[in-house]
């Protein structure tokens, strides 16, 4: 099985929806990025996304998987578990999703004096 999750791996005052792309809701990237090295348990998922609630990450995780990006495992035994992992379609917005971001860090205090400007009520250029 993959290390585990590092709970800090999303920058709490870093806002998702700062960034230009989305897939679908602001947790789906986050969720494909968890699932970057492996499946993970429902549980798993919950420590780096823990401003997300329960019914959330489920619907995500659901709308994931009817787009063809995450498959759902479910392991039968003594003890029933369920993992979601990267389909190779999923797998394939990786490299898309590491332009997007760096794309996002380069022009991180562009993007933000644009939100302040929007929010303070800036004239518009």
């Amino acid at each position: 099985m993959a290390t585990s999750l590092d709970p800090e791996m999303f920058d709490p005052v870093c806002p998702s929806d700062l960034s230009p792309i989305r897939f679908r809701d602001k947790w789906a990237g986050m969720i494909i990025r968890c699932l970057e090295a492996g499946p993970r348990r429902f549980s798993e998922l919950r420590v780096p996304l823990r401003g997300i609630t329960a019914k959330v990450l489920t619907r995500s995780l659901r709308t994931l998987e009817e787009d063809g990006l995450v498959g759902r495992t479910v392991h039968t035994g003594p003890v029933r578990r369920v993992e979601y992992a990267l389909t190779p379609l999923g797998r394939s917005l990786l490299g898309p999703m590491d332009v997007a971001c760096e794309w996002t860090r380069r022009h991180w205090d562009e993007l933000l004096d644009a939100r302040e400007g929007v929010t303070l009520g800036a004239p518009e250029l």
